[in-house]
């Protein structure tokens, strides 16, 4: 009799149904895994027969084949071991076939039998409501990010044994029940805003990137801030949703980042990756699919310090997640889609040593190692970023001043949250920030006065702006008057937009 357990594998940050078929048969002793299962799991079967040695039960000495059902998906991982090893020694216990069908079941095994946690337990929770299933059986240290936002019945184990006596009906297991007393409201930071000296005009443009969502480029010398404030940035978003919360603790799940004293991620993400990360790294994708650094930033920041020194490939990657939102991660084999809707935070040096434009450092570069420098971001990119800021050295009489009147991060977060507000019920929701505004809606909310519109002319033919910047700049200005609950765009609101798209004034 073939003995058949339902587990499941991850493709992208989604559960996809799996049946591990399990049959013996007489003949020359042998173990053999079928169903285009990748190394890992091929790995399995020596910590599987210690695992089911180890915790005293039978295992069969004949030919054994598992079969890893449907045959045309790949397979990948280590949450495989255990409905393994439940398959195998259903068959020399009869367990009855019926109570395995009742339940999904993923986790590793150590060599003892005890069981460790694996990724995407909230995915498998989510696949077990869909099919209507009793339960989903997982280890313990994977249970509190399974049962948080599912009503899901989540059993916890620790040991293989406890599986089987469990599936047997020997015991009972008392389903997770994870403390979900105010998850939402926990949104302390040990940083402020109120901690930065100086760069009032870099705050301000930080602040109205945050309300509209506009991605951000800072460009100054080493040390005059730029990584400081980029870090305190999420300190001043308005706290995540329960669907954001829900999305994003989805991604870190799948990505094997939760663990049982961190089942949720409450506050939004800042990630920081080095310049020397890899595409992979910050796309996301590998043999098995995994999220990467941009899906890791969903909901919150993304920070790319020294952006000029990241890889060519890895910049231009970034076109497809700034317009919409995701990024598609296509192979040979297989084609999956992440969530990539972050704050995008550039910071760079003005060229390669860092002094170009500061009084008290001469720059040492050429001309042509400067324009070299600035080549390395390339035009489109450039123009997607909405907010181009120059954050010059704080000078010694400014970091030598006592910081009273410095506004804190909730003071900014409140006009922040106005802002957003305003959007949210300006749009009824289509869409939330002024940064996805259509053409439609640029002509319909972005009107301007005689004045407005003649002083953004003006700048248009001084500076030879573009149609994607003058958009941008629109937008901008959207967001601006928003701060101030202003209906009617004005003069310096255009005025400061322009102000923002610095860059585009050097000819970069």
């Amino acid at each position: 009799m073939v003995y058949k357990v339902l587990t499941y594998t991850l493709i992208g940050i989604e559960a996809h149904l799996i049946e591990v078929e399990a049959d013996i048969s007489h003949g020359i002793p042998a173990f053999n895994i079928v169903g285009l299962p990748e190394s890992t799991i091929k790995e399995s079967k020596e910590r599987i027969r210690s695992a089911i040695k180890n915790s005293k039960l039978p295992f069969p000495e004949h030919r054994i084949t598992i079969n890893l059902a449907p045959a045309d998906i790949k397979k990948e991982g280590t949450s495989f071991d255990l409905p393994i090893a439940v398959a195998l020694i259903s068959s020399l216990l009869n367990i009855n076939p019926e109570n395995l069908k009742k339940y999904l079941i993923a986790g590793e095994l150590s060599l003892n039998g005890e069981i460790r946690k694996i990724r995407g337990a909230l995915s498998g929770a989510f696949l077990t409501k869909k099919m209507n299933l009793e339960g989903l059986i997982i280890p313990e240290d994977s249970s509190s990010e399974a049962a948080y936002f599912t009503d899901t019945t989540v059993y916890p184990v620790k040991h293989l044994l406890e599986a089987i006596n469990f599936l047997k009906g020997q015991i009972n297991l008392e389903p997770a029940k994870p403390e979900k007393k105010n998850i939402f409201q926990n949104s302390s930071h040990d940083i402020d805003f109120s901690d930065v000296a100086g760069q009032l005009h870099a705050k301000r443009a930080l602040e109205i990137a945050s309300a509209g969502k506009h991605n951000v480029l800072m460009s100054g010398p080493p040390g005059s801030g730029k990584t400081m404030m980029a870090m305190r940035i999420p300190t001043i978003m308005p706290d995540m949703t329960t669907e954001e919360t829900l999305e994003t603790t989805m991604i870190y799940s799948a990505a094997g980042l939760l663990s049982k004293n961190m089942p949720i991620i409450k506050k939004r993400p800042f990630r920081s990756p080095h310049h020397t990360s890899s595409e992979i790294a910050i796309v996301g994708g590998g043999t098995n699919p995994k999220p990467g650094e941009i899906s890791l930033a969903h909901n919150g920041v993304l920070f790319l310090d020294e952006f000029p020194e990241f890889k060519r490939p890895v910049i231009e990657a970034l076109r497809q997640p700034l317009e919409e939102g995701v990024i598609h991660v296509s192979r040979a084999s297989f084609s999956v889609t992440f969530p990539a809707n972050f704050l995008l935070v550039a910071a760079m040096n003005p060229c390669f040593c860092g002094n170009l434009g500061d009084s008290s450092k001469p720059c040492t570069c050429t001309y042509g190692e400067i324009q070299k420098y600035k080549k390395k971001i390339s035009g489109p990119i450039l123009d997607r970023i909405d907010i181009h800021i120059e954050v010059p050295r704080v000078s010694v009489s400014e970091l030598s001043k006592i910081i009273t009147n410095s506004e804190t991060s909730s003071e900014i977060k409140k006009r922040v949250e106005l802002a957003r507000n305003i959007q949210k019920e300006r749009y009824n929701s289509n869409i939330l920030y002024n940064n996805k505004m259509t053409s439609s809606m640029i002509k319909k909310y972005c009107k301007l006065d005689e004045s407005s519109q003649k002083l953004l002319n003006n700048a248009i033919e001084k500076f030879k702006y573009s149609a994607r910047t003058y958009t941008k700049i629109l937008k901008l200005a959207r967001t601006i008057a928003d701060l101030e609950s202003s209906w009617e765009i004005k003069e310096h609101h255009i005025a400061e937009a322009i102000q923002l798209r610095g860059l585009d004034k050097q000819n970069f």
